[in-house]
């Protein structure tokens, strides 16, 4: 698969690097965080929401709105599924790691998706990137056997567990708060998944 990198101009539609600001204060505290064989998410991290840049992503990047820090971190090659957010995410990488992404327009009137229009960039070490919201995205990959540590910022609350039950037209991919998902059947989802994504699980 072509590996583009974020600073092409194809990256344009889906997100813009952020140029703005120094990220050394956030990718220095990541140090202490895992890296696990799989892949761990972990939504909200004390020792990086107690870093400077929390207050200043808090009001420039989301317009004073509550948010969360955490990371996304292991070892991983493939797609497995796609989500999406009522929001823009802000990842930042610690190590170089490579973006599956699509767009939300993709998705048919019937909720799948055809992988054969993912696309895949990478991030260089040090690279913060804003996603827009309608940027299909899932856990990012690896580049080569290294593993890969990313700093995820969204809106508080986002991927907690939801409080109501929900089915339905879009309501039935959500699988947490600000999150809609389309799984691949061979992504290895929990039960009750929906699965959408039509064509290879692609992998880089």
């Amino acid at each position: 698969m072509k590996i583009q990198n974020v600073t092409d101009a194809a990256f344009r539609k889906y997100g813009r690097v952020i140029s703005e600001i120094d990220f050394t204060e956030l990718i220095e505290a990541m140090e202490k965080s895992p890296l696990p064989d799989d892949v761990v998410y972990e939504p909200s991290i004390d020792y990086l929401e107690a870093t400077s840049l929390m207050e200043k992503m808090q009001t420039v990047y989301y317009g004073e709105l509550p948010i969360q820090i955490g990371y996304c971190n292991g070892h991983n090659h493939l797609l497995n599924a796609v989500e999406y957010h009522r929001s823009s995410e802000l990842d930042i990488a610690c190590t170089d790691l490579i973006l599956l992404i699509g767009c939300q327009q993709d998705i048919t009137d019937d909720f799948t998706y055809d992988t054969n229009k993912i696309e895949a960039f990478l991030v260089p070490k040090g690279t913060g990137v804003e996603l827009y919201a309608t940027t299909l995205h899932y856990a990012p990959c690896s580049v080569g056997d290294a593993g890969f540590k990313c700093i995820v910022v969204l809106p508080k609350d986002t991927n907690l567990p939801l409080d109501a039950k929900h089915a339905g037209y879009e309501d039935a991919l959500i699988t947490a708060k600000n999150k809609w998902l389309i799984g691949h059947a061979e992504g290895g989802l929990d039960a009750g998944a929906h699965i959408g994504l039509i064509g290879p699980n692609v992998s880089v």
